[in-house]
C-alpha cells in the first residue's frame, strides 16, 4: 500500500517542540513503511506568514534530523487551485457570500462551537440584489459553506482515527464555517484539503488539537469528489500548567533550545521517547 504523509507548518513563528513531535511522528512513520513523507508549507495567511520563519523551519527540521522527499510546496503559490475548488462548491449551491465582521458574528452566534463560534446564519438568505449592492459598494464578502445543503449532497460524515476509532458526524457543533476568507480568498479548510489530494496524500498524522476540524475535512472531500486518507490525532505536549504548548503561549522555540547547546538530534531522540510512551 502506497504510505503517504506531510508535515505542513504555518510560518507565524518559530517551530516549538510540539511541532517536532508532530514532525517526528509523521517522519518516523514515513520511513518505517517504506514511503514518502513531504514538507509543505501553510503560508496562505499572508497577515501572519513571515518568510523568516518559513527558512527557519527546514533549518530546524534538518537540525533534528529528518529528511523530506521531493520539492516543499508552498500554498501561497497554488491559489489559482483554490480558487477552482471554491467555484465547484459555489456552482453546486453549496455556499454564498458573508459580509459579517467578527463583532457582528459575536452578537448573533448561538454559541461556542469545534471551529469557533457557529455562526448565526445572518448572511444567509440575502437576495442576489443585496449582495450585488453590496459588492457594488466595495464590500469584499467571505464565503461560508451551506452545512445542511452540503451534508445531504455527501451522505453520511464517517472516518476513521487509528487512536479514536471510528467517527459518525451529522454535522453538530459547527454551523457553516468559512472556507474563503475575505483576505487571503481561501481558508484553511479548503487548502490543505485541495493540497492532500494534489500531492497524494495517504496518511495525514497531526495533533489533536486538529481533531474535531477532520469531519469538515472528510465533507469537503466529499462534495469536491477527492479521495479520503487515513487519519491518526497524535497527544499533544503541555506545559508544566498542563496546557498544550503553541506559539501563542509563549513556547520556548527549538531554535531557543538549540542555542543553549542541545543538539537537535537529542531533542528528536528524547522526543521518540514521549511518542513511544503514547502508544
Amino acid at each position: 500500500m502506497t504510505f503517504i504523509t506531510r508535515f505542513a507548518p504555518s510560518p507565524t513563528g518559530y517551530l516549538h517542540s510540539g511541532h517536532a513531535l508532530s514532525a517526528i511522528t509523521a517522519h518516523d512513520a514515513a520511513r518505517a513503511a517504506g514511503g514518502t513523507f513531504l514538507l509543505r508549507i501553510e503560508d496562505i495567511d499572508h497577515t501572519r506568514c513571515r518568510p523568516a520563519f518559513v527558512d527557519a523551519i527546514s533549518e530546524d527540521l534538518a537540525a533534528l534530523g529528518l529528511t523530506w522527499d521531493g520539492p516543499v510546496w508552498r500554498q501561497s503559490m497554488r491559489g489559482a487551485f483554490y480558487a477552482t475548488a471554491l467555484d465547484d462548491i459555489r456552482n453546486k449551491g453549496l455556499a454564498y457570500p458573508c459580509f459579517c465582521n467578527r463583532r457582528q458574528v459575536a452578537a448573533h452566534s448561538p454559541g461556542q462551537g469545534a471551529d469557533g463560534l457557529i455562526y448565526g446564519g445572518t448572511c444567509r438568505d440575502l437576495s442576489r440584489d443585496e449582495v450585488a449592492a453590496r459588492v457594488a459598494a466595495g464590500q469584499v464578502p467571505a464565503w461560508r459553506l451551506r452545512l445542511d445543503t452540503a451534508l445531504q449532497l455527501a451522505g453520511a460524515i464517517v472516518w476513521q482515527d487509528r487512536r479514536a476509532g471510528w467517527q459518525d458526524w451529522a454535522g453538530d457543533g459547527v454551523g457553516d464555517v468559512v472556507i474563503a476568507r475575505r483576505d487571503i480568498a481561501t481558508s484553511y479548510h479548503l487548502a490543505v484539503v485541495v493540497d492532500d489530494a494534489a500531492q497524494g496524500v495517504t496518511q495525514i498524522i497531526r495533533g489533536m488539537d486538529l481533531f474535531h476540524q477532520t469531519a469538515v475535512h472528510v465533507l469537503l472531500q466529499r462534495i469536491l469528489d477527492l479521495p479520503t486518507p487515513h487519519y491518526l490525532h497524535h497527544q499533544l505536549l503541555s506545559d508544566a500548567d498542563g496546557r498544550k504548548l503553541s506559539k501563542s503561549a509563549g513556547a520556548r522555540s527549538l531554535r531557543d533550545i538549540f542555542a543553549e547547546g542541545t543538539d537537535g538530534r537529542l531533542v528528536a531522540e528524547r522526543l521518540r521517547k514521549v511518542i513511544a510512551g503514547a502508544t
